[in-house]
């Protein structure tokens, strides 16, 4: 599966603001990852991308989608008022469009964190758990978990799926929020992977043997949440 294969569709934030989206849906899907991408790339990155087409050999259905920031071209991410208001127009649209499939929501980095206040603020319906592909615990050289307060109003299944060498989440500091958060939270570690996933040559695997073993795990999660009763 490819770019191709996705169905191209418009989401409606609010009155001022439309995004486009992206709805990769395999045939007979277990469940449905709403997808948000990081700040520094859109949709389209070949990260996202390949996280959506690998969900797909797992039959698991992705709608990732742009940020309005992302939409027109810009680099400054949209205040979280905003971002929340389009992660809650990507879930009602991934519901309208796949009304039988289960729920699951998160994404990279400033995707995931935006959909999981969104989630603390007033549960998003319908999704059954938060899935983040390398949560920003704290800016690079400020380690802190400040920006974590929000997760403990979170009451669906969360799992965390982060690099060892990630400059944006001190491992300590990770560890210790996973354990806080309790049973609702899982964390599954990837050795010498950065934020964005990437392994020094010395590691013995390639970006790509991190991202296999990273869908394996997330698919597997995504269908045991999926499973639970609603």
């Amino acid at each position: 599966m490819n770019r191709s294969d996705a169905e191209s569709l418009m989401l409606r934030v609010d009155d001022a603001h439309a995004v486009s989206a992206l709805l990769l849906a395999p045939a007979q899907a277990r469940a449905c990852y709403v997808l948000a991408h990081g700040a520094g790339a859109g949709m389209f990155h070949p990260f996202m991308e390949a996280v959506a087409r690998e969900l797909a050999q797992r039959r698991i259905a992705t709608l990732r989608y742009q940020f309005p920031y992302m939409e027109q071209g810009g680099k400054r991410p949209d205040p979280p008022k905003l971002a929340q208001a389009t992660v809650r127009a990507a879930v009602a649209k991934a519901a309208e469009l796949m009304p039988a499939v289960p729920l699951v929501a998160g994404g990279k980095s400033f995707g995931g964190r935006m959909t999981s206040q969104a989630q603390a603020a007033s549960a998003l319906p319908g999704v059954r758990g938060l899935a983040f592909l390398g949560f920003p615990l704290h800016p690079a050289g400020r380690p802190s978990d400040e920006r974590a307060a929000h997760l403990f109003a979170i009451e669906v299944p969360m799992l965390f799926l982060q690099g060892t060498r990630d400059g944006l989440a001190d491992l300590g500091l990770l560890q210790r929020l996973i354990e806080r958060l309790g049973a609702h939270a899982s964390l599954q570690l990837f050795e010498q992977a950065d934020h964005s996933f990437r392994v020094p040559a010395r590691a013995g695997r390639t970006e790509a043997d991190i991202r296999r073993e990273m869908m394996d795990a997330l698919a597997a999660w995504i269908c045991s949440v999926a499973s639970r009763p609603d």
